[in-house]
């Protein structure tokens, strides 16, 4: 149960029952219902998240899941099961993020400095100039910037979900990311 109660779907803004009507039910997303603006932003931002990005949508998948990963979030990691396995990346490779061996050969070299970049944005304060190196021989400096914001908006997501001990739902379709890709705001 989480810590502090939902919002009451009559108590919210029209435009953000709307936005809510359009996706599927998620606790963290009616968490974020309390602050009805955020709310509206953080779902208009995961929508240009998927769909506005040079990053391929297997890359983006392993940034949110070495993120819910470091963060310790069940919750992203749930959901992004099924949308991670429908943009190509496989169970090894998803198991080898969970548990945090992010030089495990069943990752590609470009993966690799992926995904230890997000470690080091997560980590510390400064990714060290090996690791930055390693990315930007092998990725734009716009897909370096999409990275390390979807770092930061899932980064909060799972905080929002670890902190108020948000219910894991299963996820086992891509109903929420194609409800996102749709959305009208």
């Amino acid at each position: 149960m989480a810590r502090i109660s939902y919002p009451e779907l009559a108590s919210l803004p029209p435009d953000i029952v709307g936005l809510l009507s359009q996706i599927p039910k998620h606790g963290p997303v009616e968490m974020l219902s309390h602050t009805p603006a955020l709310a509206k932003l953080f779902l208009l931002q995961g929508q240009a998240l998927i769909t506005s990005i040079e990053l391929a949508a297997r890359q983006r998948e392993l940034v949110i899941l070495t993120v819910g990963t470091l963060t310790g979030c069940d919750y992203e990691i749930t959901q992004h099961v099924p949308i991670s396995e429908a943009a190509g990346v496989h169970a090894a490779q998803r198991d080898a993020l969970l548990r945090r061996d992010f030089n495990n050969s069943v990752l590609s070299p470009e993966d690799r400095a992926l995904v230890c970049f997000v470690r080091g944005v997560i980590d510390d304060p400064r990714v060290s100039d090996t690791v930055f190196r390693d990315l930007r021989t092998r990725f734009s400096d716009r897909q370096i910037v999409e990275t390390i914001q979807i770092v930061g908006a899932y980064w909060a997501f799972a905080r929002l979900c670890t902190t108020l001990d948000i219910e894991v739902q299963a996820a086992t379709d891509l109903t929420s990311v194609q409800a996102l890709e749709r959305l009208r705001p």
